[in-house]
Parts: structure tokens; sequence; C-alpha cells
């Protein structure tokens, strides 16, 4: 089949239409030149270094879902790179954040995962943490002729709360976070995540470096050669990007099909599946396939709230279409208006060539309905689980990226106007390592 030309719309719908809802019309496109983006910056020791040094240490991270922690002493425990972190809830109600580690000999105070506690107490010797990191109690303090540790209590990392998310620095004089997330909030809050519950939360130790998984959900040019099945369920060529400061998107349209393939003569099963769960009934639909993503807005606007869905802050596009988000450095999230999925690529704390996947999935509740039972989280290394055909298809696929990515013959990444999204990561990467303005994408 000939090469498909690309027809991105450049306004979606009429932003008068959506004045404080999520920004639709496509924004102004980045000069970021054409430089090769070395491979050594997935498989160099040294740069993994340099990655925890002025990234990790200093950006602002989701630690987890508030849902988690709702009660004072309920608490999340996190990993990122070589830090463990306690997110716990206060009794005023507030958030705070803690290092997992006794002051004493440097145990572990929690295991990953989620409880709730009225105080923190080391297993190896007792000392005890309230919920506030103070030290509550040392046995035998008067034989430690120097006293407590500084401070008595453990350091307070900053810590808060958006979009239904706790978030955490490891950096003491971050910035405020809504200034980190802009312009987040504005395009993510029409989607009320908070009415969203959890329905899956596992974790995959994946062969590859961490940017490697956020390259491969920040571009749909893939999609023909190891997503081909998708090709009846979405339009992976006019797909809108946009670069915004820190962060980025794509808007991606869903219930269509790819002008890569012929316009099928019956509903493909995909879409099917789209039109039931809309509500509508696909045996008694008499349009044609390509009138279906337009009928399927029109149905989920006017049958939304008998079904307990509020869509009035949505646009059109939004009822059926991916508007995929990248919240740098290491979130993904395909936001939809009746669930969302969120990536959460953390680094191994020393291998660049592996990396630690988490898969979030949130459904939206209809109103008066029972919200489900939170799943339990699963953990398990990559192969020794399906997490579905499209994960199963970029998990098979990147580990062979990785070792790739090794090779003396591959200089680095050849990257096309399709997957800018990649480069502008790779200049936000720049800014924080280098500075604004310092080396740039041809120089590790």
């Amino acid at each position: 089949m000939p090469d498909v030309k690309r027809k991105v719309e450049v306004i979606r719908v009429n932003p008068q239409d959506w004045p404080d809802g999520t920004p639709a019309w496509k924004a102004e496109d980045p000069e970021l030149g054409h430089d090769i983006i070395p491979a050594e910056r997935y498989t160099s020791e040294a740069f993994m270094k340099l990655e925890w040094e002025r990234i990790w240490t200093k950006v602002w991270l989701v630690g987890g879902r508030s849902d988690d922690i709702k009660e004072p002493g309920d608490y999340i425990c996190t990993e990122i790179g070589k830090e463990s972190v306690l997110i716990v809830r206060q009794h005023d109600g507030s958030a705070r954040a803690f290092p997992n580690v006794c002051l004493h000999r440097g145990n572990r105070l929690r295991p990953e995962g989620l409880g709730n506690a009225e105080n923190f107490r080391c297993m190896y010797h007792h000392w005890t943490y309230g919920l506030d990191g103070k030290i509550e109690r040392i046995p035998d303090l008067d034989t430690f002729p120097q006293g407590c540790p500084p401070g008595a209590r453990l350091p307070s990392y900053p810590c808060g709360e958006w979009g239904g998310f706790v978030w955490y620095s490891l950096n003491p004089d971050v910035e405020p976070l809504e200034q980190y997330l802009d312009p987040m909030p504005q395009h993510l809050n029409p989607y009320h995540m908070e009415r969203m519950a959890w329905v899956r939360d596992i974790t995959v130790e994946w062969d590859c470096n961490w940017k490697a998984s956020v390259d491969a959900f920040s571009e749909t040019y893939h999609v023909q050669g190891i997503h081909p099945q998708l090709q009846w369920y979405l339009d992976d060529v006019n797909v809108q990007i946009d670069c915004y400061g820190r962060h980025n998107r794509y808007i991606v349209p869903f219930a269509a099909i790819s002008p890569r393939v012929a316009l099928p003569s019956s509903i493909p099963p995909a879409i099917y599946e789209i039109m039931v769960k809309a509500g509508m009934d696909p045996a008694e639909y008499e349009g044609r396939v390509s009138d279906i993503r337009r009928d399927v807005q029109l149905f989920k606007r006017k049958h939304g709230l008998e079904q307990g869905k509020d869509y009035s802050e949505l646009n059109d596009d939004q009822l059926t279409d991916d508007y995929h988000y990248t919240i740098f450095p290491n979130v993904s999230m395909n936001v939809h208006a009746d669930d969302v999925m969120m990536f959460r690529q953390r680094p191994h704390p020393t291998n660049p060539d592996k990396m630690f996947y988490d898969v979030w999935l949130f459904e939206l509740v209809p109103d008066g309905e029972e919200w489900p039972e939170r799943p339990k989280h699963k953990r398990f290394k990559h192969g020794d689980k399906s997490i579905g055909q499209v994960l199963d298809q970029d998990a098979f696929n990147l580990p062979t990226v990785q070792k790739g990515m090794h090779s003396d013959a591959f200089k680095g990444l050849w990257i096309g106007d399709q997957e800018l999204r990649i480069r502008h990561f790779h200049k936000v990467l720049d800014d924080h390592i280098y500075g604004p303005g310092g080396k740039g994408p041809g120089d590790i």
C-alpha cells in the first residue's frame, strides 16, 4: 500500500464552545532541529547518574492515588531509584512524605506497598517515629552520649495532591506542584479523575531503559508495525501533536479506521465494543463505518446523564478520542471520558538496561453506583504473565530495542515528524541535565 500523507486538523473543536475545558486546538510546534539522539543515553551508566542527580532528585513525581490514603495513618510506600519514600495521611488531613529509612542503622521502616499505622517502628531496634516523622521513642536513649539525631525527626519531602493523585519530590527547593504541572491541570481537570476507581494495579520489570518505554508511548508511528490490529480501531496517521513546556500530548481519533488500510464493509470488533460500551446496539446501526465515531459522540452526549455520567465539561471529540499526555519525566496517560490508563516508568536503581513499569487503570464510576473494591497490587517480570495484547506487543519489542541500542553500528535515534514528542522529551531532558541552552541532542 502506498505511503499515507497526514492531514491533521489544526483546530478540532471551537474553543468558544468549551472555554473552560481542555484546550483542543493545535499548539505551535517548537523548533527542535533534526540531530540524532545518542544511543548512549539509553545504555550509559554515566548518563544514568546524571539523570539521578539532575532529574529524579529535582522534579515532582507521582507517588500514588489519594484514595489509598484516606484516613490518618494510611500510607503509601513507593520507590524511585535507590530511594524509598513514605507518603502518610496526617491527622489534619494533609499528606506528608518522608524517607523510608530509620536514622539509627538505615533499616527500611516499611516494605513497598500500602498500609495503616499509628506510628512507624523500626523492627531492628524499635526506634519509633510518629506519623509526622518525629522520633517518639529511642530505647535506652541515655546510652547515646550524642543524643537524638539532628532535629529528632525524619527529614520531610515536599508533598502535594492534584488530580486524585499524591505527588512528592526529593528536592526540598522544588517549585510549587501546580506550577510544575502547568498546563496539565487545565487540560485534565475536566475529566474528573477523582471520580474514577482503581481497576488494575501492576508492576512489571522490563528489560529496557525507562526512556525507551516513554518513547514507545509517545508516537503512533509504530502502530502499523507492532500493533496492526489497532488500524481497525484508531486513526494512527491524522494525529495532533502538542508540546507544552515540560509536558506534551497527542490526540488520536478512536472509533475510526486508519487510512493505511481499506475501509471495511462491516463494523470491526474493536469499534463494535466501543459502541456497546457507549450503550448503542451495533446490530441496529444503519450508518456507515466512517460515521460511527461521530455517532458515538452524539449518542454519549445525549444519553450520558441518564447513564450517570456527566460529560458536560468535555468536548465531543473527548467522548471518543485518546488524549494522550506525558507528564515529565515518567508519567504517560491514555485519557478518555470513561477511563484513564496511566503508566509510571521508573528507572532501575543500578542498571540502565532495566526499568519498572507500573500500569494503573481507572474507570469512571456512574453516579449512584457502588465503587468496586480496589484491586490488589501484582508484581512480576517481563514474560511471566500477559498484560493484554497491545502491551504484550510493546513488552515483547522493547527488550530487542534495548539490545540494539548497544550495537556499535547504531549511533542514535533518527526521529521523524510523527515522533516530535520524543524529540521534545529529550529537549526537556537536556534542559534539566545541562540547563537551557546547554548541550543539545547531539551530546550524551
